[in-house]
């Protein structure tokens, strides 16, 4: 067999984030200024390649060790391989599909910056679903609805905490309407995705740190009291999950001023929900720095990144990027991918 290769993409939540765990409704685009790529060839036994950085054991001294763990964390990208081929494996084995003989080796490479919000774990195990999927060539018996909810299971084995929007987006690519209803879950086990043209996307642009906060720690309190029944908490993410079905409407009608309305109303009942010492600083700054010059701006995920709206257009725009030098801040254009889903994908969305 050939060599296997598929690139996942990092991913902005652009309105009803983070409502996706809360039986919500979001709206979300693979973002291509960044990715994860995963390489998958035969080989006589199964071998997990690490990564030369990001799976770094060999050090120059206690110092760098240190270092590299206050920059990068204990963990890289190999457990996340090993977690999806377990969860791959078992998902089949349960569904009575059957896998060929043969072994193989893996290996992953990425550029998404760490701790940003922009979804860098599950861009790396999408990948490697994708290449697992076509090294055994079962991608017409997994349909794409399903296959989210493998690559969050598989970040589930590793105690990650996170919901199916991510994983939606980085599978489907483009811009994708997503519904978590309740009914709709528990009846299929995921939710209602709706592919929309990118087109109807006004230029947008990112906005992240040089140290950015740790994304993983922001839903803890929230979820408690949302599983404790908290009145202000359901019904203030259900404001959120509301802001996404505005913005598809806004988007269809390419209603641009209606849409930075809903991003900053977006953002602002996310603070309300999160303290301020929660959601950090710097990442409140990222938002108000936009927000300085009349700009709309909303976390892409759980903070560390943010997608800013300029709605007055290039005068805007270099105020936008004049102000994020001046704070430390990196800004750039924000690339949107086309949906990827081939041709086999789409029939298995048809067969439902």
């Amino acid at each position: 067999m050939a060599v296997i290769e598929h690139k996942s993409y990092a991913r902005v939540g652009l309105l009803g984030n983070p409502s996706d765990v809360y039986y919500g409704k979001t709206l979300s685009f693979s973002l291509g200024n960044f990715w994860a790529s995963v390489r998958l060839e035969p080989s006589k036994d199964l071998l997990i390649v690490p990564h030369p950085t990001h799976d770094l054991v060999r050090f120059n001294s206690i110092t760098h060790l240190v270092n590299r763990l206050q920059s990068e964390g204990y963990y890289g990208g190999v457990r996340l391989l090993m977690a999806i081929c377990k969860i791959f494996h078992n998902f089949c084995k349960d569904n009575n599909i059957t896998l060929c003989e043969g072994n193989f080796t893996i290996s992953y490479d990425t550029n998404i910056p760490r701790q940003t919000g922009l979804s860098g774990s599950s861009a790396i195990v999408t990948a490697a679903l994708n290449c697992l999927i076509d090294f055994y060539e079962v991608r017409h018996l997994i349909k794409v609805e399903v296959r989210p909810n493998l690559v969050l299971n598989a970040e589930k084995e590793l105690g990650i905490v996170a919901g199916l929007q991510d994983r939606v987006a980085q599978t489907y690519g483009g811009l994708v309407y997503m519904d978590f209803s309740k009914k709709h879950m528990d009846e299929f086990g995921h939710g209602i995705y709706t592919p929309m043209d990118i087109a109807l996307l006004p230029p947008l642009y990112l906005i992240y740190a040089e140290n950015p906060s740790d994304s993983g720690k922001v839903h803890s309190t929230v979820r408690q009291r949302w599983l404790a029944g908290d009145e202000f908490i359901i019904s203030t993410m259900e404001e959120v999950a509301n802001i996404a079905v505005e913005g598809q409407k806004a988007l269809l009608a390419k209603d641009y001023a209606k849409l930075a309305t809903l991003m900053n109303q977006n953002f602002d009942l996310r603070r309300h929900m999160f303290d301020d010492d929660a959601l950090g600083a710097v990442n409140i700054e990222m938002v108000e720095v936009a927000r300085r010059i009349g700009a709309a701006s909303k976390f892409t995920g759980s903070g560390g990144a943010v997608v800013v709206f300029c709605p007055d257009g290039p005068s805007q725009v270099k105020q936008l990027v004049d102000a994020c030098q001046e704070a430390g801040f990196v800004c750039e254009p924000i690339k949107v991918m086309p949906s990827f889903l081939n041709d086999i994908d789409l029939q298995t969305l048809a067969s439902k």
